[in-house]
This record gives C-alpha cells, sequence and structure tokens, in this order.
C-alpha cells in the first residue's frame, strides 16, 4: 500500500509540472493567448445563462437529460479552475482530484463533469504544448502501442459511463462518487499520515525525488514476448526492451480511468512507465504529452462531447481559472515552507473525500438501497460540500495571502536574477 501511495504522489507530481508547463506556455505566448480569447468568444452570448429557464422537459434541473445549466456554475468553474491551479501550482500535485467532485457540488452531473474536464485538458494539451521542443523525448514505438491500448481503455471507459447514465442517472453519480471516495481517501489519509509523522522537520521538499529502477519493471523486461519494444538507446547500452503488450495493456488501464474519472490520463502514466515498465522519467515526460493530448481528446470529443456530454462554458471558465491559480501557486512554493504545503495538500484532498463521501447516502437512497428520507439526504450532500468548499477557499486564501505578502521577496529574487543575466550577457 506504501508503494502504491508513493506511485500515486509520483504520478501526481509529474501531471502537475506539466500542468504548469502548458500554462507558461500558454499565458506567454501572445498567438496562444489570442486563440484563448476565440475560444471564450461564445461565452459572451447572453442567452448562454439562461438555460435554467427552459421547461422541465427541455432542460430544466429536473429533466433526464443532463443540460441544466445556471450562471453560478459557470461562475463556480471559473473559481474551481483557480482553486484547482493554486493547490496544483502550490503543491505540485493534486489538483486536477477536485475538479469532477467540486464540480458535481454546483449541480452538475457526474457524467458532464468528467467529460467537462476532460475536454478542458485536452483544450490545455492543444493550447499549450510545444510538440517541436519535446518530440526528442518521444519514443515513437512505446507511443504506438501505449496510444493502441489508451484507445481501447478510453472507449471501454466512455462507453460504460454513457450506458450507466443511460439506465440510471443516480447511478452514474454514485459509481463516479465511489471511485473518488476510494481515491481521495486513500491519498488524503495517507499524506496526513506523512505530515503528522514529517511535520516537526524544517523545511522540507513538498515535491519529491528521483525514482529507481524497480523489481517488477525488471521482470517484465526479462519476458520476451513480441512484438518487443525498444527504448531509452540513448540512457543505456544497446537500450532495453519490453513487451508492447505490456505498454497497450498500460494504456489500456491509463485510458479507462481517465474516461471514467475525467482526469489527465498522466496521473497514471507516469508510475506505470516508470515503476512498472523502467522507462527512464526523461522518455516518459515526452510520450506522456503525446498521449495526454490523444487520450483527452478521443475522450473529451468522442466518448462525450458528441453525446451532448459537456459544458463548453464550464470548460473554459475552469481553463482561465486555472492558468491563473497555477501562476499564483507556483510563485507561492518560493515563499511557504515545504511543511505547511504538505499539510495542506491532505486537507485538500481529504476535502473531497469528505464531499463526494458525504454524497453517498442521498443516492443510495433514491436507488433504494437504504432507508432515508430526501431531506436528510439533501443535509448530508449540502455538509459535505459546505466541508469542502469552506476548506478549498481557506486553503486558497491563504496561498493568496502568501502569494501577497511575498511579493516584495519574488520582486527581489528577480531583480537578482535578471542582474546575473545581464551579466551573463556581457561577459560573452
Amino acid at each position: 500500500m506504501r508503494g502504491l501511495y508513493e506511485a500515486l504522489m509520483a504520478a501526481s507530481r509529474a501531471h502537475a509540472k506539466w500542468e504548469l508547463e502548458m500554462s507558461n506556455n500558454i499565458i506567454k505566448n501572445r498567438k496562444h493567448l489570442f486563440i484563448l480569447a476565440l475560444m471564450m468568444l461564445p461565452l459572451v452570448i447572453p442567452a448562454i445563462g439562461h438555460a435554467a429557464d427552459l421547461p422541465g422537459f427541455l432542460g430544466g434541473k429536473s429533466a433526464y437529460g443532463p443540460s441544466y445549466y445556471n450562471p453560478t456554475m459557470f461562475y463556480g468553474s471559473i473559481a474551481v479552475g483557480i482553486c484547482a491551479g493554486l493547490i496544483t501550482g502550490c503543491i505540485g500535485a493534486g489538483g486536477g482530484f477536485v475538479i469532477t467532485p467540486a464540480l458535481m457540488s454546483l449541480g452538475v452531473k457526474g457524467i458532464l463533469a468528467v467529460g467537462t474536464d476532460q475536454f478542458h485538458i485536452f483544450a490545455k494539451a492543444i493550447m499549450g504544448t510545444v510538440i517541436h521542443k519535446k518530440l526528442g523525448n518521444v519514443n515513437v514505438a512505446l507511443a504506438i502501442a501505449f496510444l493502441i491500448g489508451s484507445g481501447v481503455g478510453v472507449t471501454a471507459g466512455g462507453s460504460l459511463n454513457r450506458a450507466l447514465f443511460n439506465a440510471n442517472p443516480v447511478m452514474s453519480d454514485f459509481v463516479i462518487s465511489a471511485i473518488y471516495v476510494v481515491m481521495l481517501g486513500f491519498l488524503g489519509f495517507y499524506s496526513l499520515y506523512d505530515f503528522i509523522k514529517t511535520r516537526h522537520q524544517t523545511g522540507g521538499d513538498a515535491h519529491g525525488g528521483p525514482v529507481g529502477t524497480t523489481k517488477l519493471a525488471l521482470k517484465l523486461q526479462s519476458i520476451n514476448l513480441a512484438p518487443m519494444v525498444k527504448f531509452d538507446e540513448d540512457l543505456y547500452p544497446g537500450g532495453r526492451k519490453i513487451s508492447g503488450w505490456f505498454v497497450a495493456l498500460c494504456g489500456a488501464v491509463v485510458g479507462f480511468a481517465a474516461a471514467i474519472m475525467g482526469v489527465g490520463g498522466g496521473f497514471l502514466t507516469f508510475p506505470m512507465f516508470v515503476y512498472g515498465l523502467g522507462v527512464s522519467s526523461f522518455t516518459t515526460v515526452g510520450t506522456d504529452i503525446l498521449q495526454i493530448i490523444f487520450t483527452a481528446g478521443y475522450s473529451s470529443i468522442a466518448q462525450y462531447a458528441i453525446y451532448g456530454y459537456i459544458f463548453y462554458t464550464l470548460a473554459m471558465g475552469m481553463l482561465v481559472g486555472s492558468l491563473l491559480g497555477i501562476q499564483i501557486g507556483a510563485a507561492t512554493t518560493k515563499v511557504v515552507s515545504g511543511i505547511y504545503i504538505r499539510a495542506f495538500y491532505a486537507l485538500a484532498i481529504l476535502a473531497g473525500f469528505v464531499n463526494r463521501a458525504f454524497a453517498l447516502p442521498e443516492k443510495m437512497a433514491q436507488m433504494g438501497y437504504i432507508q432515508l428520507d430526501a431531506a436528510s439526504g439533501k443535509l448530508l450532500a449540502d455538509i459535505g460540500a459546505w466541508i469542502f468548499f469552506g476548506l478549498v477557499v481557506m486553503f486558497a486564501g491563504w496561498i493568496i495571502i502568501s502569494f501577497i505578502r511575498g511579493i516584495p521577496t519574488l520582486r527581489a529574487e528577480s531583480a537578482k536574477a535578471a542582474m546575473a543575466s545581464d551579466g551573463k550577457g556581457v561577459s560573452h
């Protein structure tokens, strides 16, 4: 269990680094900002904010279809994006875990929360990726084998999500919530345990360290099962080999999880490649960029968008919010101790756990599995939402205040770096 936790945390940190890089690529490029502005144009149409006024059989809150929308959801999506970005930028892990639970708490049905989150990730990947800078890291054979498996996994996950929703929308929300309860509970309680164990240490790195080749990876590489894929030739004499079937299996698991939960595929790619297959971090990062584009793109468009299971406006709100949040969060790490970062990470993840755990009784009562009156079920769900948003807002407020207080320090560091850069330029 400890090894699984470490692997998931390493995955989360790797995905956070990708998020920060995408954010920087978008914000620091005028062409990307122009594209973002064009993508935001549909949000200025006033009629978008009035879907809640439609008759119930068309798109009201009680409609069978997932089209219920109100302006609060849009403004909430921006806030969710900011908070997720703050968590990702400051902690270097885990911000994406709170997006789907947060959207569901705002009234978005589970399948739409998943599809919308996938589309937001896809939009960020397309806009922020500088492909030509990363092609040197990509192993084509690994990427092809992984994407074949990923396509199968995404199709299975998306089909299952849609089938559950079509059979019983309440069951769909229950399954998605239950998955998050297990995932966030595991990560949250382990993170809290780590913080308690290390709270007396001064300083500390909240972002983890290097990873070595595992026994599992060596074992899998020793199995000769055609077709064999060669990789890391530049790092090891003669390179290393592994069966393409193992790579495709990893892709299938990543694709299935991404399509079911709405998270980025990189959340699981890193531990599977590095811990499971023995691929170097260098090669993993390059390959992961391609897989996120294709996995999130295929999932969000082919499995959700064409069936009407995304909210474009909410996806854009999250994208804009996360770009801002990540920048502030990343800057805050320079003025805040790592031990405090670990504490707030545990609280943020446990807040998501409580949020979805408190929503389960209402869903189970609606399906007839337990006896609970509607008022009590709604009260529990509301309490979970209040706890969740209360803790996340406290965390976001702490980061923003720390950022504001640290502005003089950040300016001094920036000026020092500029002077050092000028000095190098003169010496050359």
